[in-house]
């Protein structure tokens, strides 16, 4: 049986791998390049179920990989939205502390802004202050990030292939999962559960399945994925002129996430969450999804107890508001009073794909591990949709040896 051969076969068509497949047809389209996607369609997972931010870069450490590529990654995107009439919206946020406690975090988190390049921010020092920008939120000091805005990503997505496929004539196959992946001498043979595929190089971006793939080449590959589910409500139609743009607390340092805050949808409404709460299936997105060997995977790493130990408490409280209505109202009712339980109506979900060491450090930044002519993305959170043209641009580089290394 003949197999078809490839100068690059790229794994998984959410935000990541669309814009490397992209991007090698772009600087060289006589490069042959498959995309494999075990869906129907793109962005299924966290790339057509997040809140369509664009996130400015203020929260990340200085030098970071989050930092460096959200920040190019801001930029490229609005280019790619004005060139492909992408609809995007750049509406400011405000981040908002409640309580004494919480202004030497948000005075940290302006001091990142500030180190990573950001104009313009201003600080709000009075709840007058806050409620000329969002009347009906509460708070004692905050921060306005004109930077941040909302954008139609699985629009943004549909725009990547279309350009992959029918300008540069990039292939794609869907419904086919991958199985094996094993290197003879310079060629990667990718083998799915319907064909066999043979390519120079390999790149993967399989979002909550990231590891399994890695693994697949690294038989010691020292991460694994740990999903979390956030969930939302969204705000009835009487209630939206509540929130004017993107409202946010200042974020627990003792959980890894940003808390639940209010975002104005592109497409239109408001959602109100999300929550962080362990998923017993990757991609399971209601509470009662459940899948034997996700969550096997997740209850036999070491580090997932040692996450527990760290973080139960808070994590037992993410579980109770995602059961109690009222509890996840109290928690919005933090940033605007007025917010009540019948004001909430159910929205949607979305899967976070959280890498994880033995150690039980939750990795806070992207992990691109690269070895030979193979790439695996082992690590791509939030702010990873806002960065996707930039993370691509990179893995590009790498291939053809222009870029620095991959961490």
């Amino acid at each position: 049986m003949s197999v078809k051969k490839y100068d690059t076969i790229v794994i998984g068509a959410g935000l990541v791998g669309l814009s490397v497949v992209y991007h090698l047809k772009r600087k060289n389209p006589d490069s042959k390049v498959l995309l494999i996607e075990k869906e129907n369609s793109v962005a299924r997972h966290q790339s057509g179920n997040n809140s369509g931010v664009m996130h400015s870069g203020i929260y990340y450490a200085p030098g970071s990989l989050k930092a460096k590529n959200c920040i190019a990654g801001y930029h490229s995107l609005i280019e790619f939205a004005e060139e492909h009439a992408i609809p995007y919206e750049l509406c400011g946020k405000i981040i908002v502390a409640t309580s004494p406690a919480e202004v030497t975090k948000l005075k940290e988190i302006h001091e990142r802004g500030i180190r990573n390049g950001l104009q313009n921010l201003r600080e709000l020092n009075s709840l007058q202050e806050i409620q000329e920008l969002e009347p009906h939120c509460t708070g004692i000091k905050g921060i306005h990030v004109p930077q941040t805005g909302i954008i139609d990503y699985p629009k943004m997505a549909e725009t990547l292939l279309d350009l992959y496929q029918n300008k540069y004539g990039g292939d794609a196959v869907f419904g086919e999962r991958v199985v094996n992946i094993h290197s003879q001498k310079d060629t990667v043979h990718v083998e799915t559960d319907k064909h066999l595929y043979a390519a120079d190089n390999m790149v993967s971006c399989a979002g909550l399945f990231s590891d399994r793939v890695a693994s697949m080449t690294e038989k010691e590959n020292d991460l694994r994925i740990i999903p979390f589910r956030g969930e939302y409500y969204k705000l009835s139609k009487e209630k939206e002129h509540l929130v004017k743009t993107l409202i946010y607390p200042v974020p627990d340092p003792s959980f890894p996430f940003l808390g639940v805050h209010f975002t104005r949808m592109i497409r239109g409404g408001v959602e109100a969450g999300p929550n962080a709460v362990l998923a017993f299936k990757r991609e399971g997105y209601k509470f009662q999804d459940f899948s034997l060997e996700d969550t096997k995977d997740t209850l036999s790493w070491p580090g997932f107890w040692k996450i527990v130990a760290k973080y139960g408490q808070t994590g037992m409280g993410e579980m109770y508001r995602s059961l109690s209505k009222a509890a996840f109202t109290k928690a919005l009712q933090k940033l605007i009073p007025e917010v009540q339980e019948s004001d909430l109506v159910p929205g949607g979900a979305g899967v976070r794909a959280q890498a994880c060491d033995r150690s039980g450090k939750l990795i806070d930044d992207f992990n691109i591990l690269k070895s030979a002519n193979i790439i695996h993305v082992r690590n791509a959170p939030s702010p990873a949709a806002t960065s996707s043209l930039a993370i691509g641009n990179h893995i590009v580089n790498e291939l053809v040896g222009q870029g620095s290394a991959v961490v």
